[in-house]
């Protein structure tokens, strides 16, 4: 599979072979990311403008746009600089008048000559009584008149791009359509009543009603299911990469994984003891496990992924776990410190702070294997750092290292088996859409002894009562979160800052009491704030979003988040699950400034009727958008040109059983079938699919 098949060559040639495209447009072009015929086809249209032919404007439903056989009458030029130019004309039953802005007289009296017959379209209105048409969208005399579609696909545009440059150019990259085997298996086209390939293009382009541009149209449809198949058999084809590589067989003998579950004061949950033996299921065979394990705010994960590494050192290993901040890899030493000691088994962190002679000595402990558990930043991935043994790498908050992170541990020669936990509870096709490469594993149930968060909503008018609230709580020894959501006062962005918070609670509650945290601070000052909150030396924390992820103080029982309609709905659910984590009843008040946005409310409200994190993403991906849920720029998520994640999330599922069964089937993809599937692995521009392949 050397290179693009020839059929698919004139999709891809310069856009200047097309009619009406030269190089200054092929440039205005480019702004939109259309770079190839190909491009042009997949920008399908968002509307589309009736300009069937009438005898008449009587009787239309002005404003509107209309089509209709004229006779030219009498012309008369503005009166000043830039005024309106107008031309009389009549049709079988009335009459209007054409208008134009900066005409030149000369020009329209070319166009427009009086008497002539003359076929105009454009959008007619009522002005002062009078009917006009300004600046028609199209003057033909009857003989050309048949160039104007009866349907009119509208586009979006780019500056130096107009509707009908755009029209001419697709029209001319529909005439170069080659006919394509299908690569979607044929049940699922009758059973859809899709069109091939070809066919669903020109019928796409060619709406006949506003109906023809919804993406429930079949021809549509079939489009967008085209766009997730390629991506699901681009994940398919990594995923069997993996696991066709070598991977190293880790066999638990149960010994250490005994000492810490009977240490434990409770039983794990159903949930945490399936997802552990999932994962001890992939450990044991020696291809590389690729699996993600999804558990919402306090679902337990640590312990999962405690267990997982201890079978990796019984198996005689190493094991390491990755966290996207040293914050957060702090955290995770302290959480998974006093397990480690019941289990008798040596942990030690290493993150871009490990410097001279400290960061050697940690690094001949690693190689000679001495050191079994590490936790680290992304300063493990340093091309110094070798392990003895390494047989399990876990990753924490998947969306901060995203799929190329993933490859790059392979790509090191490392034939670990790799474990991605994500505290983001992600929609079933976003995560499809993400990680459809991996196995999952879902906690899905609370440990026991948590009790319900209180949720309440408040306007920021009643703020002394809520610091009356927090003081009450401090003299019964509580600790409390105060979420701001900027750092400095800034003109454009009138959020309260965190430090004039931290001011005034300061001057309410009492200095030492107040402490402050937020992404503008030296690391060390950021530490020290948080080392502060967790013994109990400062009783509210001021913070900024820096700490959405891991923080874990079980005496904290109150959240408090101001502005809380400007945040996103994961994220305010990540925030709330800050508190809640010891026996004590937690509450958390959602602070907003009146008046509430619709959308706003709507958010507050989902928040305060329920804790499952599934929901909560799923109403956020319905109000939001896939890329933002996410957040796109360093989500990995794919951006699809027709498909839509958020509406199509039922064909995604199909799109990647689809996917695997055409590769469990044809691994090489060399069947009939498999053949038009890499056309399309081309056609989709998946060229490490198709490196996948040719290596593969």
């Amino acid at each position: 599979m050397s290179g693009r098949p020839e059929q698919l060559f004139p999709l891809f040639a310069g856009l200047e072979t097309l009619p009406g495209v030269g190089r200054k447009t092929a440039q205005h072009f480019s702004q939109i990311a259309v770079e190839t015929p190909r491009d042009l086809l997949f920008s399908l249209p968002y509307a589309v403008v009736d300009r069937r032919r009438r005898d008449t404007i009587k009787g239309a439903d002005l404003p509107s746009t209309l089509t209709v056989e004229v006779t030219v009458g009498a012309h008369r030029p503005s009166s000043g600089r830039g005024g309106a130019y107008r031309v009389h004309v009549e049709d079988a039953q009335s009459d209007f008048q054409l208008v134009f802005f900066h005409a030149r007289g000369d020009f329209l009296r070319r166009q427009l000559p009086e008497g002539a017959r003359r076929v105009v379209s454009g959008k007619l209105e009522l002005f002062d009584g009078l009917a006009q048409m300004v600046h028609p969208d199209h003057i033909l005399s009857p003989g050309d008149a048949g160039d104007i579609p009866e349907f009119e696909p509208v586009y979006h545009l780019t500056q130096g791009v107009t509707q009908k440059t755009m029209y001419k150019a697709v029209q001319g990259a529909l005439a170069r359509l080659p006919e394509l085997a299908e690569w979607i298996d044929r049940a699922q086209l009758d059973r859809r009543d899709w069109p091939d390939w070809a066919a669903a293009m020109r019928l796409a382009h060619a709406p006949s009603g506003l109906d023809d541009v919804m993406a429930t149209t079949p021809p549509r449809e079939r489009l967008a299911y085209d766009e997730l198949m390629a991506h699901q058999l681009t994940l398919a084809l990594a995923r069997q990469r993996d696991r066709k590589a070598p991977g190293i067989a880790s066999m638990g003998t149960g010994s250490l994984q005994g000492k810490v579950l009977q240490s434990l004061p409770y039983h794990p949950t159903s949930a945490q003891s399936r997802a552990i033996e999932e994962i001890a299921g992939d450990m044991a065979v020696a291809q590389r496990m690729n699996r993600l394990l999804q558990g919402d705010v306090g679902a337990g994960k640590t312990l999962v992924a405690f267990i997982a590494l201890l079978v990796a050192v019984e198996a005689g290993g190493q094991g390491v776990m990755m966290a996207p901040t040293e914050i957060l890899a702090r955290q995770h030493l302290e959480a998974l410190a006093p397990l480690a000691e019941e289990a008798g088994v040596v942990l030690e962190i290493l993150t871009g702070r490990d410097k001279g002679g400290e960061r050697k000595a940690k690094l001949a402990a690693l190689a000679g294997g001495k050191i079994q558990v590490l936790v680290g930043t992304h300063a493990v991935f340093q091309p110094d750092v070798t392990f003895h043994d390494l047989r399990l790498a876990i990753i924490d908050e998947q969306h901060r290292f995203g799929v190329r992170q993933r490859m790059d541990l392979a790509d090191k020669g490392v034939a670990a088996d790799v474990l991605v936990m994500t505290a983001t509870p992600i929609p079933r096709s976003l995560a499809l859409a993400q990680y459809g490469d991996m196995d999952v594993s879902v906690l899905d149930e609370k440990p026991p002894g948590r009790k319900p968060i209180k949720t309440a909503v408040v306007s920021t008018e009643r703020m002394d009562e809520v610091v009356g609230h927090l003081r009450r709580a401090i003299d019964e020894g509580r600790q409390c979160y105060w979420v701001c959501p900027l750092v400095e006062e800034s003109e454009l962005v009138d959020l309260t800052a965190a430090d004039e918070r931290f001011k005034r609670l300061r001057a309410v509650l009492g200095d030492d009491v107040v402490g402050l945290v937020h992404g503008q601070m030296p690391p060390a000052d950021k530490d020290a704030a948080m080392a502060a909150f967790q013994s109990g030396d400062t009783k509210v924390l001021v913070a900024t979003t820096v700490i959405e992820v891991g923080v874990n103080v079980p005496n904290a029982t109150i959240m408090v988040i101001e502005r809380a309609e400007t945040f996103g709905l994961a994220q305010l659910h990540q925030l709330r699950g800050r508190v809640g984590r010891g026996t004590a009843q937690s509450t958390c008040l959602l602070m907003y400034r009146p008046p509430l946005s619709d959308g706003g409310r709507k958010r507050l409200e989902v928040l305060r009727e329920t804790e499952d994190g599934f929901v909560i993403s799923e109403t956020d991906l319905k109000m939001r958008g896939a890329g933002d849920v996410i957040g796109t720029a360093q989500s990995g998520l794919p951006r699809f040109q027709i498909a839509d994640l958020e509406r199509q999330a039922a064909l995604m599922a199909v799109a990647q059983s689809d996917a695997r069964a055409l590769l469990a089937a044809d691994p090489e993809l060399n069947s009939e079938r498999g053949r038009a599937a890499r056309v399309l692995l081309w056609l989709m521009r998946q060229d490490r699919a198709i490196r996948l392949i040719t290596v593969g």
